[in-house]
């Protein structure tokens, strides 16, 4: 199959200039995996998914099931980044297969607004707990979290051009803190429920939302949390042996 694709991208002309250079490992691939996924969302995410669905048992339930949902689309991604083995994921998957049309569609939108958007909502979260402790008695002002978010963005995608290595080490560095600051927060939640407040689980499922409307914001809110499991097909071509490892690292991920 793959074979099959690559001629049928060659007789339409497509070629490489040359290739990036295969830096990053299994740390760095599962760090820009798990980095990206914990994120904002999972701080802000929660309380949109309980509110959605009213009740805290079937938000575990609505959790899972992003989870899974999310693992499947890796291994699945994972699959087609061994079959195609270039940078670039969906653009490159629509480019071997869908044509150069229907590509370029989708990344023009993808570069003019769905990563804008994304990037953007992502910034102003962490610009709001990078400003809150100047403000703790009042709302931040408005322009004060935009500039501190343009700041975000400009850094990282300076970062992201100087070097790949260096992009890579701030990776693990950042999902390292995130993971810490999340194991605090479930080790926090274990020692009270070992104290004894379980009254959240009590009659946990009663005033669950069980309409369309509610049961779809709780797995918008949930899935966009979880998003980021698709992150590594973007730089297969800077892994080392991804057509060994790619499903490897979507499995730890």
């Amino acid at each position: 199959i793959s074979e099959t694709i690559k001629q049928k991208h060659l007789r339409k002309g497509g070629y490489r200039l040359s290739k990036p250079i295969r830096e990053v490992g299994i740390i760095g691939a599962v760090s820009f995996i798990a980095g990206t996924m914990i994120g904002s969302g999972i701080f802000i995410s929660p309380q949109y998914v309980l509110l959605a669905i009213g009740s805290p048992g079937a938000s575990f339930v609505i959790w899972a099931c992003c989870g899974l949902i999310a693992m499947l689309g890796g291994l699945c991604y994972a699959e087609l980044g061994t079959i195609i083995p270039e940078s670039g994921g969906e653009y490159i998957y629509m480019l071997w297969t869908a044509g150069k049309v229907t590509a370029f569609v989708f990344v023009f939108s993808f570069v003019s607004v769905m990563r804008p958007a994304s990037a953007t909502g992502i910034a102003l979260s962490c610009a709001e707990y990078v400003v809150a402790p100047f403000y703790s008695g009042c709302a931040p002002p408005q322009l004060v979290l935009k500039c501190v978010a343009a700041v975000v963005i400009l850094a990282l995608a300076l970062v992201n051009c100087l070097s790949v290595r260096l992009a890579t080490g701030i990776q693990v560095v950042t999902m390292a803190i995130k993971a810490l600051t999340l194991a605090v927060i479930i080790l926090g939640g274990a020692v009270m429920l070992f104290q004894g407040n379980t009254a959240n689980f009590e009659d946990s499922f009663d005033g669950t939302n069980v309409g369309v409307k509610a049961i779809g914001i709780a797995f918008y809110q949930g899935l966009w949390s979880y998003d980021g499991w698709n992150t590594l097909n973007y730089l297969t071509e800077e892994l080392k042996r991804p057509e060994v490892r790619l499903i490897r690292f979507a499995i730890i991920s």
